[in-house]
């Protein structure tokens, strides 16, 4: 190619030039202005060995465009593409800037085209509103699997108390409805439901009926487990977990081949139904993020500008984030922040309006389908009239110190034991850990009434206010009610709300070493259920203790202007609200997104100040106790590459000091103009890494580019299909410039790979601080750059040696990261 067309930039004129291509030679004698120098896609919406198309025109249209050809463009000729370049490796880091620059030049290829023909305006439109489409039919989809993982959860939960023999597909709340009978949460039965003991012929009652009862709760239990823990052994290995922390890596850039496929959707849907009726000590609710992300990865192939591009992928799974939290506590707002806080690495504008779009889609078809059965979206939604008192404000913070403290308590609890179950047989035998953890909790949690009930309902129990129609012991008040619509008044607790109290500790314990143990196992298992209900008991049981305490000294200057009446002043419920974020806060370190899936999960909005102190008080303590929260702690467990947008690096490094090779190592890269097809094999057998620099020559080290190993190993199998006289002592050239020296009598044809080079690889000198490296790889979404010295080559720094070194500093092992 002459050097003055190479070199040519937009606007600059040049006449009477030559172009020539290693097969043929082009004189174009003529006046005009180069208008585009670009890289052109014969199909934008795949994957194409690219070109490099160079126009002329007037200005007024009309131009002359001429494509430099290659061997390695012949070599495609038959499928118009070599397929796989353009995609990842499973276990692999995206490079982020390369898929968003692909994507750009497909938007800009379309809309050229669009004035072209109808067809392409249409595809132009279409290719508009796909992101929108695509959204929508995410939203749809989700909404209409959580209502059906609802509905059976419910049922499946209450087939281990007994059955409803008129309507076996009821569950023992429409049982007890068809028959226009009150239930309380404690008995829950009514004549048209029949407990096991009925079923098998004795009482409803007694020491025989307690016995059967408590048997087939335990066989239902295990029964539940095994099917749930053998499906995901059998079939699905991905659908274990909650699956927040391989969501967050996933949408920081890392690849899981399978982790968002049919199968783990098939298989975490039907599991988390089974795992949640086998009274395990888990919700629904972490998991739902997880399917929602399945739905979403699904879909997006519907739309190649998606399915096919794997930066553009991770904006459609944002919005599906959104919509599985939207779904599991009927919080659309709440999901669209929790998505931008928690989960999302990278979330434009546009991402923000579908994620909402699609939460809000998710959220009206689960109300739809209504399966709860009344006009919320969420079991336990509550309404209090009360405001809050100013005082009560430190008894807030007080359950947002004491949440942070049980969350720290939980998060090393859980972490030791799963480095445990790793590095022991344990970790062997999942299906039989399952069936003891389920055994075991089965055995402990039928005797305590507040243990023995689904932990949704027994959230709903703590949260609810006490009137006229409850009859549970935590509302046995010495009361006498006069009129039912009158305020409740203050009154001292009975005897039973004592014995309540005990048990409520008692269930607090047991459900705290539950979770350590059953978070982690091999069946579908979320974490927010659990660590409502902890925090939702120890707010109960600190709500009772300030309602006795207004009661007894009503005339403290703290309570003496609302409750110097003796009205309900304080609600126990809504201590139980605030202790229950702050828990789960403290566990995930959530605080914007908390508050308002709180407030929405309720319908509390008045309580918004309370909610915000314990979500703060919590996650300074949390902070205080341990530097990461439950899903970044399983995230750093794991080994996965993910690089946390919200730690700054603090230490005073360059980047020599972390690049790989060090010093006075030798480096292995390409050169562009005198490797055999032989030598890059040879290369490629010797070492692992994922890409290889090329140089001008081993010599000099001036940097040219960077290719993917990936993307080598595609090329140079595509060309040994499809071309003739290939042999391993065919010249590799990374360059469109011939060999200067003329090709030899009998002398194989060159093998072209520049269309496979990366000619733009971000580069930095050794003296660049480290902390402006960890910004470059976290804002940029880098998989690697290369480290130069006077334009010549030194060496390469990956996310994995970032990471790696960041752990060194931080006096942990860096061999903890696995993946690249």
């Amino acid at each position: 190619m002459a050097e003055p067309w190479q070199n040519s930039a937009n606007g600059n004129q040049h006449r009477g030039f030559s172009m020539s291509s290693d097969d043929d030679m082009i004189d174009i004698t003529t006046t005009g202005t180069v208008t585009e120098r670009s890289i052109h896609y014969d199909d934008p919406g795949t994957s194409h060995l690219p070109g490099v198309t160079y126009c002329m025109g007037d200005g007024e249209g009309e131009s002359l465009c001429y494509q430099r050809t290659s061997i390695l463009q012949h070599v495609a000729a038959d499928g118009d593409e070599i397929p796989g370049i353009g995609q990842y490796e499973d276990f692999h880091t995206i490079d982020w800037q390369r898929d968003i620059a692909r994507d750009r030049m497909r938007h800009r290829y379309i809309v050229k085209r669009r004035q072209n023909s109808l067809f392409d305006l249409v595809k132009g439109a279409h290719d508009a509103w796909s992101g929108w489409v695509c959204v929508l039919l995410v939203g749809l989809t989700t909404g209409v699997v959580a209502g059906v993982i609802d509905i059976g959860a419910s049922w499946m939960s209450d087939l281990k108390y007994g059955i409803c023999p008129s309507r076996f597909w009821f569950n023992r709340e429409q049982c007890c409805w068809s028959s226009n009978e009150t239930t309380s949460f404690e008995t829950g039965n009514c004549s048209d439901w029949l407990t096991w003991s009925e079923v098998l012929g004795q009482s409803r009652t007694g020491a025989g009926a307690y016995i059967i009862s408590y048997l087939m709760y335990i066989a239902w239990a295990l029964l539940f487990a095994s099917l749930a823990a053998s499906l995901v052994r059998m079939f699905a290995p991905y659908a274990c977990g909650s699956g927040i922390p391989e969501i967050k890596t996933i949408l920081s850039g890392f690849i899981i081949r399978g982790y968002l496929g049919k199968w783990t959707l098939i298989i975490k849907s039907v599991g988390i139904m089974l795992s949640v009726s086998a009274g395990l000590s888990l919700g629904k609710e972490g998991p739902m993020v997880h399917i929602a992300c399945c739905i979403g990865n699904i879909l997006s192939y519907l739309f190649p500008k998606y399915g096919r591009n794997e930066a553009k992928k991770r904006e459609i799974l944002s919005a599906a984030a959104a919509a599985g939290v939207s779904v599991a506590f009927g919080a659309p707002i709440g999901g669209v922040l929790f998505s931008l806080e928690e989960v999302s690495y990278y979330f434009p504008l546009k991402t923000l309006w579908r994620s909402f779009f699609c939460a809000l889609v998710a959220a009206f078809v689960l109300h739809s389908i209504n399966p709860f059965g009344n006009e919320h979206s969420v079991l336990f939604f509550v309404e209090y009239n009360n405001p809050w008192i100013f005082f009560e404000l430190v008894p807030f913070v007080g359950l947002g110190i004491i949440g942070g403290v049980i969350a720290a308590i939980f998060i090393r609890a859980n972490l030791y034991w799963c480095k445990y179950r790793k590095t022991s047989k344990l970790g062997q035998y999942p299906v039989t850990e399952v069936l003891i953890v389920t055994a075991v909790t089965a055995v402990l949690a039928y005797p305590n009434p507040y243990t023995r009930m689904s932990t949704s309902e027994l959230i709903y129990l703590l949260f609810r206010k006490c009137g006229v129609t409850n009859t549970d012991d935590l509302c046995d008040y010495n009361r006498n009610f006069t009129d039912v619509k009158s305020a409740v008044d203050l009154a001292s607790a009975g005897p039973k709300v004592y014995r309540a109290m005990w048990l409520l500790v008692l269930a607090l314990i047991f459900k705290l070493l539950a979770t350590v143990f059953t978070f982690g196992i091999k069946v579908p298992c979320g974490l927010f259920i659990p660590s409502l209900c902890l925090g939702a008991i120890v707010g109960r049981i600190v709500g009772i203790g300030m309602e006795q305490l207004a009661f007894n000294y009503p005339h403290i200057w703290v309570f003496s202007g609302e409750c110097s009446t003796m009205k309900d002043c304080i609600t126990p419920g809504l201590y139980a609200m605030v202790g229950a974020a702050a828990v789960l806060g403290g566990v995930t370190r959530m605080t914007v997104s908390l508050v308002v899936v709180m407030f929405e999960l309720t319908g509390g909005v008045r309580y918004i100040v309370p909610l915000m102190a314990a979500a703060m008080a919590s996650k300074w303590v949390g902070d205080a106790l341990g530097s990461h929260g439950v899903y970044d702690a399983h995230i750093n467990l794991n080994g996965y590459p993910f690089l946390d947008s919200k730690e700054e690096f603090a230490h005073t490094s360059l980047a020599a000091d972390v690049m790989q090779p060090k010093r006075n190592e030798t480096l292995s890269v390409l050169t562009q103009d005198s490797m055999t097809v032989e030598d890059v094999e040879t290369l490629m057998k010797e070492t692992e890494h994922n890409g290889f620099p090329v140089v001008v020559s081993r010599e000099s080290q001036y940097l040219v580019g960077f290719v993917l190993r990936r993307d080598l190993n595609l090329a140079l199998a595509q060309a040994r299909r499809a071309v003739e006289g290939l042999r391993p002592s065919s010249l590799v050239l990374f360059t469109s410039n011939s060999p200067q020296q003329p090709p030899q009598p009998g002398t194989p044809a060159p093998l072209l790979l520049k269309n496979i080079l990366d000619m733009a690889p971000i580069t930095i000198t050794d003296q660049t601080p480290m902390e402006t490296v960890v910004d470059m790889f976290r804002k940029l979404g880098l998989r690697q750059t290369l480290v130069t010295h006077n334009g010549r080559l030194l060496g390469v720094i990956t996310k994995k040696d970032v990471l790696r070194y960041v752990k060194q500093l931080d006096n942990e092992d860096p061999n903890s990261v696995l993946f690249n």
